[in-house]
């Protein structure tokens, strides 16, 4: 078990405690597993109560940047949890590639055609994923995907918040507790406009290179060939401390963007939809 070495408020041991029960009474599972804390927190809570009867599982597709694969393999490596990737295809298809409002339905059907015949091949009784209460909040198609696959939520299923999760995660000394939320990268481009590889590689490639110099998060919104850029508020400093807007301009031309700009509002979650 975790050992829990900070304390917590009396509601979210509660929840812990909950979590923990309700994941040792499954005879095993399978966790649809993206590296981010939510998804995180459930493949260690199920690899603790479980042990080898858990299994993580982590879509790939271009859509998914590499630092972010490779900071999956690192966490599940740090808990123990068996760790399997497999390739997804939403890319294929004109309901995701098109970029409708729902696209995240597609791209949840089709993760879950996988991590429902991988459960049942492998014996694994229920899968997991790490939906969490905010969640709920929010416009998230791919919910209803995961929920017509009969994958259980346990983050919602007993009211845990976003803040619960980093909370929880940081008392069981887990290093990724303050990890920021990080979208897959189709979620960079407005609903309507076309989604290819080539467009998530520009997009994966701008944002990677703003993240050198420090910046603790990054988005490259892309529309048509304009490349704009949101980091947070209070980074807005370090950015134009840090950046020769020349270079910047030239490589992100280097990368296929015509014009190049920052949001001043900065970064706001969720603005896609808004």
């Amino acid at each position: 078990m975790f050992n829990q070495l900070e304390i917590l408020s009396d509601e979210q041991s509660e929840k812990l405690y909950t979590i923990r029960r309700y994941i040792k009474n499954l005879d095993s599972a399978c966790i649809a597993y993206s590296g981010g804390v939510d998804s995180t927190l459930v493949a260690s809570l199920a690899f603790e109560q479980l042990g080898n009867k858990a299994i993580a599982i982590t879509g790939i597709s271009p859509a998914l940047a590499s630092t972010l694969r490779e900071e999956a393999r690192r966490q599940a490596k740090w808990i123990g949890v068996k760790h399997v990737e497999i390739k997804t295809s939403e890319l294929d298809q004109s309901s995701y590639s098109e970029n409708p409002k729902d696209r995240c339905f597609t791209c949840k059907k089709e993760l879950h055609k996988h991590t429902t015949y991988l459960s049942k091949k492998l014996n694994y009784k229920i899968v997991l994923d790490g939906v969490n209460l905010d969640d709920l909040k929010d416009y998230r198609p791919g919910i209803q995907a995961s929920k017509q696959a009969g994958v259980i939520s346990p983050l919602a299923k007993f009211k845990v918040s976003k803040q619960d999760i980093r909370d929880i995660s940081k008392a069981l000394g887990f290093p990724w507790w303050d990890k920021p939320a990080q979208p897959c990268l189709s979620s960079r481009f407005p609903y309507g406009h076309e989604i290819t590889s080539e467009r998530l590689k520009m997009v994966e490639k701008a944002e990677e290179y703003l993240k050198e110099s420090g910046l603790s998060e990054v988005r490259v919104r892309c529309q048509g060939s304009t490349a704009r850029i949101e980091i947070p508020q209070d980074e807005l400093k370090l950015f134009f401390n840090k950046y020769d807007f020349t270079d910047l301009v030239q490589y992100f031309s280097s990368l296929g963007f015509n014009c190049t700009s920052l949001d001043l509002e900065g970064l706001v979650s969720g603005k896609l939809n808004r």
